[in-house]
């Protein structure tokens, strides 16, 4: 099954819009990298966290 990873807000901030890092990507592979970037650039602290989402997930757009 193909899904997305993208980069969400780490916080659930409402005002951070999520980032698409890839599309299209095979199940088994976009957790391996999710969580590879997770490992390299997230902490708890950091603003962003690398998720993998379905296909059909729409990315959250902050529109004030």
């Amino acid at each position: 099954m193909a899904v997305k990873i993208i980069a969400a807000s780490n916080f659930d901030i409402d005002t951070v819009d999520d980032e698409l890092i890839a599309d299209n990507v095979d199940e088994r592979y976009a957790v391996l990298i999710a969580d590879a970037l997770n490992q390299k650039y997230s902490s708890g602290r950091s603003m962003m966290w690398f998720r993998v989402v379905p296909t059909d997930y729409n990315l959250h757009v902050f529109k004030p």
